[in-house]
């Protein structure tokens, strides 16, 4: 082998980038981590604030803001971040035991947005409204769709033998494409919400802007995981 030429065990990648020295990759690392943190407080703030505003048990329909945001604001979000190396309160576990939760998140969140669609569509029914005529509902039917999709790519990266072995890298690729789909459709949907009548008649003013680009925060963290985890990286020779 020519003495200009690296071995392939020479050369790392990276995350961070090409440029940093130690000082400011440390305060990278630190800002990731708060971001994280950040993410699991603001996911479970906004879980809390809508159990308060929908008082549940007070009419069906109270009962589908609750399982909404439990599902997609909170498991979602938990279901994804549990990944990540900085800031989850399971990254000492395996990345097996962490597909296992991560599988536990995704099945809590069908069954309470399956239920949450329930009382929603009891709820009017009771009423006589007609069904999926707001952009709010139809938004919300296509996060369910990007949710079963990712699902069942999910279903076949546990069951590989069902796929060939080319395959499996290519769906992983399409499983965690589908993940961020349906979470960026998740949290325009939890936006939507903020405009309906049910919504602004419970919260007004400055408040409701603090409600509308709180989700945002999680979404942008969540986003940059999974970008950095499955777009190329750049190599750094040394």
């Amino acid at each position: 082998m020519a003495r200009g030429m690296r071995s392939q065990s020479d050369v790392e990648y990276s995350a961070v980038g090409e440029g940093l020295g130690m000082r400011e990759f440390w305060i990278f690392l630190w800002l990731r981590r708060l971001s994280v943190v950040a993410a699991h407080i603001v996911s479970l703030g906004l879980v809390v604030l809508t159990f308060i505003l929908s008082r549940p048990g007070t009419s069906l329909f109270s009962w589908h803001p609750v399982c909404m945001s439990l599902g997609f604001g909170l498991c979602m979000t938990e279901g994804i971040l549990l990944f990540s190396a900085e800031g989850s309160p399971f990254c000492f576990k395996s990345r097996k035991w962490k597909v296992r939760l991560h599988w536990f998140f995704q099945a809590l969140l069908l069954i309470c947005g399956a239920t949450g669609l329930g009382f929603m569509m009891a709820s009017k029914n009771i009423k006589e409204y007609q069904h999926f005529t707001s952009w709010h509902s139809l938004l919300g039917v296509s996060t369910m769709a990007a949710t079963l999709l990712q699902a069942i790519c999910g279903v076949l990266l546990i069951f590989p033998k069902l796929i060939s072995t080319r395959s499996f890298p290519r769906l992983r690729l399409y499983h965690a494409t589908c993940g961020l789909v349906a979470y960026l459709l998740a949290t325009v949907t939890l936006m939507s919400a903020m405009f309906t009548d049910w919504f602004q008649a419970s919260v007004s003013g400055t408040f409701w802007y603090v409600f509308l680009f709180l989700p945002l925060f999680p979404a942008l963290v969540v986003m940059n995981q999974i970008t950095s985890a499955f777009l190329p990286k750049k190599k750094i020779t040394s």
